[in-house]
């Protein structure tokens, strides 16, 4: 499902599970700011279908495209559909992410760290290695860049809840660094975006849909974040206004 915008084209950006939350509206937000957008979906074909849906209407250019981030060749497969039906790649927001659901660490199985891993770290950074590969002007690509959606958990631990999600942002954060510092010279900015407490349905996911709310007080600024405030961010280190910017890991997440 593609269709060419009226607005003057940015160049295609893939969004990793963009099919709700946090990625739906980057998505959207990129969808009118002149973006052709690759929303990247799981297994909800019909959220994806909706953030295409409000792309396009808005003027914009987007198509869905399904792929398990945790999954190797379908990543490769997301890469070809993506320059296939909407152009060479500009931008990629690795926003795809599981929590593992709340746990304490005694309790946590292997299975679950596994599939955690698995789409939060190592999904990100083999999609990140498809963008640099196409995208680095050692490789005569035309440079680019790329937003690691991390969370302000990986500061605070996550204790009683989710270490487990909270290591593996800390894993995408040394990533971003890293992978910032190696591709400086090459045209390619990394830089992340560490959301607080966000309403999004992450947290019905994991057991506990009212945990935003009643964690509000923890908040210096006394309440939850949305996901348009987290895409703002997003596009920001996305655009030129960001061209001296990189390897930044920003907190979004109204003082917490």
């Amino acid at each position: 499902m593609a269709d060419i915008g009226k607005k003057a084209s940015q160049g295609t950006l893939i969004v990793t599970g963009a099919g709700r939350g946090i990625g739906a509206a980057v998505a959207q937000l990129a969808g009118s700011r002149g973006y052709r957008v690759a929303v990247n979906f799981a297994q909800d074909a019909r959220s994806a279908a909706e953030v295409v849906r409000h792309i396009i209407a808005s003027g914009g250019s987007a198509t869905a495209i399904q792929a398990d981030i945790s999954r190797e060749q379908e990543i490769l497969k997301l890469f070809k559909a993506a320059e296939r039906e909407l152009g060479p790649l500009s931008g990629l927001v690795n926003n795809a992410g599981i929590t593992g659901g709340f746990a304490r660490v005694e309790a946590v199985t292997s299975a679950a760290l596994t599939q955690v891993f698995a789409v939060n770290v190592v999904g990100a950074m083999l999609c990140s290695r498809e963008f640099v590969r196409r995208n680095s002007t050692q490789n005569g690509g035309p440079g680019g860049a790329i937003v690691n959606i991390s969370s302000r958990a990986a500061q605070i631990g996550g204790a009683g809840e989710w270490v487990h999600y909270a290591a593996s942002k800390g894993a995408l954060d040394t990533f971003t660094l890293g992978l910032a510092r190696e591709v400086a010279a090459e045209g390619i900015r990394v830089n992340a975006v560490a959301p607080g407490h966000v309403l999004t349905g992450l947290h019905a996911t994991s057991g506990d849909p009212d945990r935003p709310t009643r964690l509000a007080p923890t908040i210096p600024m006394g309440r939850a974040g949305t996901p348009e405030e987290i895409a703002e961010a997003v596009l920001w280190l996305l655009s030129p206004a960001a061209s001296y910017t990189t390897g930044a890991i920003l907190a979004v997440s109204g003082g917490r």
